[in-house]
C-alpha cells in the first residue's frame, strides 16, 4: 500500500528531535493560582519534566510570558532548566501574533510545534489555532497546561484537536523522542527525568533497580 496522506499517521507523524521545537507559554505564577483542572503541583512538576525532556534530547525550546511585570516571572523551576534564557516577554495574549515568536521557529527550519499554555483554553488554544492556519503541524502538551475549570481545559482540548492539532502527555513527549533504548546515550538523561518526575513509575524504577542490585553504566550516577 501507497503511504498515507494523513500527516497524523505513520512514522512521520512521530516526534523527533530532530523535527519538532518546544514551545512553553506564560508560567507565570498569576496563571498558576487560576489553574484549576490539575492539581498546580503536578503541573509544575510535568512542565518541568517537558522541559528536561526538550533539554535532554537538544529539542530547541522557546520560553515566553506576557506582561511578566504584572503576571510574574517564569517560574523557578522552568527557569532552572534554561538559565541562559530570557524568556520573550509579551503583550500580545495569542504568541503567535507576535512576531518574535514566529520568527524563532521559521529560523528553526522545523514544521512540528510541541506547545504547553497557561490557561489552556485562551493561551494555549490561540497560538495552537493560529499555527496549524500557518501550515504547522501542532502537538499539545495536556499536562504541563492547565486551565481555570476542568470544563474550560477540556473543551480547549476538543476545540484544538478538531482544528487539526495532536494532544499529548509530558512522559509521552519523552518516550517518543527517546523510542529506542539502544539510543543510550541519551538513556541516562531519561532516566533521571523518571527518578525525578515520574511519580509511581520512577519509584518503581527506583526500586526495581534496588531488587536488581545493579549500577548499570547506562543510568545516572548513585542510581
Amino acid at each position: 500500500m501507497g503511504a498515507s496522506p494523513n500527516n497524523k499517521v505513520g512514522l512521520n507523524a512521530l516526534l523527533t528531535p530532530d523535527n519538532c521545537v518546544l514551545i512553553l507559554i506564560d508560567h507565570q505564577p498569576f496563571q498558576i493560582s487560576g489553574v484549576q483542572n490539575i492539581d498546580p503541583a503536578l503541573m509544575i512538576n510535568n512542565v518541568v519534566a517537558l522541559a528536561k525532556s526538550a533539554k535532554a534530547f537538544n529539542v530547541p525550546t522557546l520560553l515566553t510570558t506576557v506582561i511578566e511585570e504584572r503576571g510574574g516571572y517564569l517560574i523557578k523551576q522552568l527557569q532552572d532548566v534554561f538559565p541562559e534564557q530570557k524568556p520573550i516577554n509579551r503583550t500580545t495574549i495569542n504568541t503567535w501574533e507576535d512576531p518574535r515568536v514566529v520568527e524563532w521557529v521559521k529560523k528553526t527550519g522545523r514544521k512540528k510545534i510541541v506547545m504547553a499554555a497557561l490557561w489552556t483554553e485562551i493561551c494555549l488554544a490561540f497560538p495552537v489555532i493560529h499555527a496549524l492556519g500557518d501550515g504547522y503541524e501542532v502537538y499539545i502538551v495536556t499536562d504541563a497546561s492547565g486551565g481555570v475549570s476542568v470544563e474550560a481545559h477540556t473543551v480547549a482540548i476538543q476545540r484544538m484537536v478538531q482544528a487539526g492539532a495532536v494532544p499529548l502527555t509530558s512522559g509521552a513527549f519523552m518516550g517518543e523522542l527517546q523510542r529506542d533504548w539502544a539510543r543510550e546515550e541519551s538513556v541516562p538523561k531519561v532516566a533521571q527525568i523518571m527518578l525525578e518526575h515520574m511519580g509511581a513509575v520512577g519509584t518503581n524504577f527506583a526500586w526495581e533497580l534496588q531488587l536488581l542490585g545493579s549500577h548499570n553504566k547506562t543510568l545516572p550516577p548513585g542510581v
